[in-house]
């Protein structure tokens, strides 16, 4: 167990694209000169998005709700839905949808491009979307590793647990 090295000041949720409503609770790109990474590693990034109403989107084939495409590299993501759904999509063929329960899992080791929306169905229905995304640093013999994707549905947790 660690001991609490430091409590950062409360930050305003943000938008991220225009489909995430979200409160960073660590960012290792934080600018508060009293933010020390070492207290957060492996951590690099934890977001909450709490339950955000979104009204059907009419337009939801030329513009969907989310984030377009974007590189990582050197570090997984790892997103949890709670109510709504994402859609992934990635340069090396890695897609599918998250709902409720499930789990995302990206590896970007040495450079992937991806982008998240809300899904098709949830686009065009509407709906509560909640969400955590959490960045996970890989070590630095594995950040050459190949992307990958998952997408762990919400049974095969429920039966690990």
């Amino acid at each position: 167990m660690r001991p609490i090295k430091n409590i950062h000041g409360d930050k305003a949720p943000h938008w991220v694209g225009d489909g995430f409503y979200v409160k960073t609770l660590i960012n290792h790109l934080d600018d508060n000169p009293h933010f020390n990474y070492s207290h957060t590693d492996p951590f690099l990034l934890f977001d909450y998005g709490k339950p955000t109403t979104f009204d059907p989107n009419p337009n939801y084939k030329t513009q969907p709700h989310g984030v377009g495409q974007h590189p990582h590299k050197g570090f997984e993501t790892v997103t949890i839905a709670y109510e709504g759904e994402v859609s992934h999509a990635d340069s090396v063929g890695g897609q599918g949808i998250i709902q409720k329960g499930d789990v995302q899992w990206m590896t970007a080791g040495r450079g992937i491009m991806h982008e998240e929306f809300h899904s098709e169905a949830f686009g065009q229905c509407g709906g509560v979307f909640s969400m955590v995304q959490l960045w996970v640093n890989l070590p630095s013999a594995h950040k050459l590793t190949d992307p990958n994707y998952q997408s762990i549905k919400r049974q095969i947790c429920l039966s690990l647990s």
